[in-house]
């Protein structure tokens, strides 16, 4: 139980710190012998930082719970 409390402290902390990433991908637009086109789409991931503060808090409680056993 220590472990996964460590893990979500570190976690929620990056996640309350870094708000969000973008999602690159690739898609083929045109596919015609030897030519070939393709253009990129970025994709945001945003999140609150709330989440990352109670994910925070939840590994915090899940560490301390398991020091008491």
């Amino acid at each position: 139980m220590k472990t996964f409390g460590i893990i979500l402290i570190v976690v929620g902390a990056i996640m309350t710190i870094f708000t969000g990433f973008n999602v690159i991908t690739k898609k083929e637009v045109v596919d015609i012998g030897a030519l070939e086109i393709s253009r990129e789409e970025k994709t945001p991931i945003y999140w609150s930082p709330i989440t990352g503060g109670i994910i925070l808090a939840a590994g915090v409680v899940i560490l301390l719970v398991s020091r008491k056993k």
